[in-house]
């Protein structure tokens, strides 16, 4: 099982990321280029529910996937379980189990991509009554 930190609750969107052009692919630290500029986009789910009602299932949770993730980004995605805590609206250190979901997508599809996320964190809050959904996104050299 893997660890993710959830970060302070927070409502709005990370910052966009500037496309590189297609070309400007970065090289290994002292080597040739190792990848395409790629962005890697982790968001992280809590799926404790504020009311202390039953937390979200893995089923649940899944199914979420298969119904609002996989039919926005079908080339691949990472799931990783993960144990997790934040800060609430409230100041209550909330601690949970959670999920880390990650993306790769080339760097020229970061604006219909950002929009395709977006789409998935307002989704997830409003199933699952959740304050937010954490978004980490960073720029990378990735080769499939």
């Amino acid at each position: 099982m893997s660890t993710a930190l959830l970060g302070a609750a927070a409502t709005a969107s990370a910052p966009a990321l500037t496309p590189e052009p297609a070309s400007a692919d970065r090289p290994a630290a002292g080597g040739p280029a190792a990848g395409r500029p790629y962005i890697e986009t982790s968001l992280f789910f809590g799926t404790a529910h504020p009311d202390g009602s039953p937390p979200v299932t893995d089923k649940q949770f899944r199914g979420f996937v298969n119904e609002f993730v996989t039919p926005r980004f079908p080339d691949g995605l990472t799931v990783q379980e993960g144990e997790g805590q934040y800060r609430d609206a409230n100041g209550t250190i909330e601690r949970e189990r959670s999920y880390e979901l990650i993306l790769f997508y080339p760097t020229g599809e970061a604006g219909p991509s950002g929009r395709k996320i977006e789409e998935i964190r307002s989704a997830y809050e409003k199933k699952f009554d959740q304050e937010s959904v954490a978004r980490v996104d960073d720029r990378t050299s990735v080769d499939f």
